[in-house]
């Protein structure tokens, strides 16, 4: 089976196996309307305030449609879809859903797709075609020369631990710009250049896994994802925080200082950055920096700066505007947004505490599972691990769930 499991594992599946041959409806019609031109600011609610007499954010709030990060090629320079296209695409995802694609039963493949169809619901299509909405073109900036050196040396790395799987052998895209040989790599024995945050096909200790599996989320700034995203915001005079559900339990917190302080000291790092923020008119405005080298935003790390603008639309409606820059990884900045909906706060309870931290069982036993597997070919009774593809990124693709077309 694939190696991420948590405590909140078993209530996923429930939910998930309920609607998983179905596009879940959004239960507002906020989100079904037409976004604004991408250059606009959004309107902004003034009538709702705080007791204390400052805009209210407070709730919680999702996106009740999916629409892609990037712009998939098809759509070429097309901001918006037409209400003909978003009808056939969820037409066509509903399909998908319905269908369940394994492996020859008892293979490798097989073993490795167990998560099929019933762990994964899609959300009706968005009017957008990408939440990046600068560059025009809704794709993040291409990469800096240092920036594609360094991702180039990071794929020479993992392909290397590839080199002797059935991956390599068949050919497949995951091993795409290497070839197949049967001799283990010595770069087994290499250290990552630099802090490892995806799956590599070695488990010789826990930072060898994702930071999913390692119940680390990737925070900032947060998209959402297959199954689901929701941040409730909580204000107080003087100081705001927002709690983020996301993933398989992997939630988190996030403190936004409003005192006017500047940013910690450069030698102060954080997972999540350093959020401080401060009002213009009706929105909130976050600047945050200080994020720590261990994380990973399409390769952007500690020299990460965003810029967010959160503004109260109406009752139930909420714009989020994020602009990202890093001159030492991208040749420019990119801007996103997003439009939330406000759920119920007593029939959409956010648990406040990460279940996925505590209950992650799956990774102390895959580490041994792997201390197992090298003793036995030590001894002669089964095959070197480096023989099998751990990352599982083949049969991801073709045995698990199938790719969401809005996606591609």
């Amino acid at each position: 089976m694939r190696k991420r499991f948590s405590g909140s594992m078993i209530m996923v599946t429930i939910a998930a196996a309920a609607s998983s041959v179905v596009i879940l409806a959004p239960t507002t019609r906020a989100s079904a309307q037409a976004p604004a031109a991408s250059d606009a600011t959004p309107a902004s609610a003034p009538f709702l305030k705080t007791p204390w007499g400052e805009p209210e954010l407070q709730g919680i709030w999702t996106d009740e449609t999916t629409t892609p990060l990037q712009r998939p090629a098809r759509y070429a320079n097309q901001e918006v879809f037409t209400e003909a296209e978003r009808a056939e695409l969820d037409r066509v995802r509903s399909e998908v859903l319905g269908r369940e694609r394994r492996a020859e039963r008892g293979t490798e493949r097989d073993v490795s797709g167990s998560y099929n169809n019933v762990f994964v619901s899609f959300k009706r299509t968005g009017a957008r075609t990408s939440l990046i909405v600068d560059p025009p073109n809704g794709r993040i900036p291409p990469l800096t020369p240092e920036a594609q050196k360094i991702a180039g040396a990071d794929r020479e790395f993992r392909l290397a631990l590839l080199q002797s799987t059935e991956t390599c052998k068949n050919k497949e895209a995951a091993c795409n710009g290497s070839k197949y040989d049967p001799t283990r790599s010595p770069r087994f024995a290499e250290l990552p250049a630099r802090y490892n945050t995806t799956r590599m096909n070695r488990n010789d200790g826990p930072e060898d896994s994702s930071l999913a599996e390692r119940c680390l989320t990737g925070g900032l700034p947060e998209f959402g994802g297959a199954t689901g995203s929701f941040r409730r915001i909580v204000q107080t005079p003087g100081g705001i925080a927002m709690f983020y559900d996301v993933g398989q339990g992997q939630g988190w917190q996030r403190n936004i200082v409003m005192d006017g302080s500047p940013h910690l000291p450069p030698n102060v790092r954080q997972w999540f950055g350093d959020s401080r923020g401060h009002w213009e008119g009706n929105t909130l405005v976050v600047d945050v920096t200080n994020f720590s080298p261990k994380t990973d935003v399409f390769g952007s790390r500690e020299n990460l700066h965003l810029v967010e603008r959160w503004t109260r639309t109406g009752p139930r409606t909420l714009a989020y505007e994020v602009t990202a820059e890093d001159p030492t990884v991208w040749t420019k900045s990119w801007t996103a947004k997003q439009e939330f909906s406000r759920q119920s706060d007593e029939e959409n309870r956010i648990y406040s505490e990460p279940r996925c931290l505590e209950g992650n069982y799956g990774l102390p036993g895959l580490l041994h599972g792997r201390r197992v597997e090298d003793a036995a070919f030590a001894a002669g009774r089964g095959p070197d691990p480096a023989a099998t593809d751990n990352t599982n990124v083949g049969a991801l693709t073709l045995a698990e769930v199938p790719q969401d077309p809005l996606q591609q």
